[in-house]
């Protein structure tokens, strides 16, 4: 930390701030703090160079303007300072770049250890500035949009894994579709998908238009919710993106498998699709005919994991593709270990896909459909080995098609 700090307080009330500066100016003795209005601000942030910035402003354009324009500066400290405590005001001052906020009827106390707590703070973020400067002089980050280039991307993925025993997560492709590759800002997607994630996740550039994320400790559904925040802030480009699972991975094989389920996703029109994971359990078992068929727990830890790495992230992901695109009809999904139901229903039919597992290696696939002119009910039976995205995917596709047929 600086043995001196500028301290730039801006207020749109000034004999308010004269409060507000008296109780941070004993911070050190050696500490600036000046005053400025709202007209003036950039300008005395040219002027005296601060190292904070107090905004003690209100839950308007004219604060969020300031902020942003601020925010251009990556090596300020931005305090946002409330008469309120009103919560879409601190969050948007937040989206709009502040570091911290404070109350404006806070102790003198707090508002020394909250300003002490962002020079520290600022301190290692300038740090990181600077060693982020050295990587783009290396080309290891690209200058433009500050990601990692791909030719780095291995080297950067498997040290971070391995400097922090990370052992589970998510690998993420994304990519423009087919009818939006034209349209694709590359600057634009890079500050979407650093606005998105989180500090602790990594991204860098894929092959070709593609971007790869490096998911640490988050599962297959929050890997979705991470896409879904994405797709929202992607305004006139539609993108997907192929998941993989980092377990017993290094950086090819995850590489792999998200590219693999990504050109999936593309060929089939969805938004995201799963990598088929091969299990830890010994499948050969399921797949020698001369085992007895019973009292092998092995078959119900098989389909326990089936059922947490297949099919229940699959009905996940076909109900969020499918609500949008359905109209009128309401879909229901849930998985437990005794059966996994995905319906739809509307006023004229009902349609019901039902997996039921009656022990052994095997499941059984019932489709139902009630209404006018209904398909016929179908039984499909299935071996757990061949339980996959793939092919669990391709039944369950099938079957909401001969549902829309019928709404025909």
């Amino acid at each position: 930390m600086n043995d001196k700090n500028n301290i730039l307080l801006i207020s749109y009330d000034k004999d308010f701030a004269k409060t507000l500066a008296s109780k941070i100016i004993f911070l050190r003795a050696n500490d600036n703090v000046v005053i400025s209005d709202f007209d003036e601000a950039l300008n005395s942030k040219e002027i005296y160079v601060p190292d904070v910035v107090l905004i003690h402003g209100k839950a308007c354009e004219e604060t969020y303007s300031l902020i942003k324009e601020l925010r251009n500066d990556k090596s300020l400290c931005i305090i946002l300072i409330s008469d309120l405590n009103n919560q879409d005001f601190i969050l948007s001052a937040y989206d709009c770049g502040a570091d911290d906020f404070i109350l404006s009827s806070a102790e003198n106390y707090e508002f020394v250890l909250r300003i002490v707590h962002n020079i520290k703070h600022n301190s290692i973020k300038q740090k990181q500035l600077r060693e982020n400067k050295i990587l783009e002089q290396l080309n290891v980050i690209d200058i433009e949009t500050g990601i990692y280039n791909y030719q780095y991307a291995k080297r950067v993925i498997e040290n971070y894994v391995d400097d922090n025993l990370i052992d589970s997560g998510c690998f993420v492709a994304i990519a423009p579709t087919e009818d939006y590759k034209t349209k694709f800002d590359v600057n634009k997607m890079s500050e979407i998908l650093k606005n998105s994630v989180r500090v602790d996740d990594i991204i860098t550039f894929g092959k070709g238009v593609k971007f790869y994320l490096l998911l640490p400790k988050i599962d297959l559904n929050q890997a979705i919710f991470v896409f879904n925040k994405i797709k929202e802030n992607c305004s006139g480009v539609e993108v997907c993106a192929g998941i993989s699972s980092i377990r017993n991975k290094n950086f090819e094989e995850m590489e792999h498998a998200a590219l693999e389920a990504l050109s999936n996703a593309l060929v089939t029109n969805r938004e995201y699709s799963f990598a088929d994971e091969k299990t830890d359990t010994l499948d050969e078992w399921l797949e020698d005919k001369d085992l007895p068929q019973k009292g092998y727990k092995i078959f119900r830890q098989m389909f326990n994991k089936k059922l947490e790495k297949v099919i229940t992230p699959l009905f996940y992901r076909l109900q969020k593709s499918y609500e949008e695109k359905l109209f009128d009809t309401q879909i229901e999904q849930y998985t437990n270990e005794e059966q996994c139901v995905f319906s739809l229903r509307n006023k004229k039919q009902e349609s019901t896909l039902r997996i039921v597992y009656p022990g052994f290696s095997k499941i059984i696939v019932y489709i139902t459909h009630a209404g006018l002119d209904s398909p016929e009910d179908s039984e499909i039976q299935l071996p757990l080995t061949k339980i996959t995205q793939k092919e669990l995917g391709k039944i369950t596709e099938n079957f909401i098609k001969e549902f829309k047929k019928n709404m025909k």
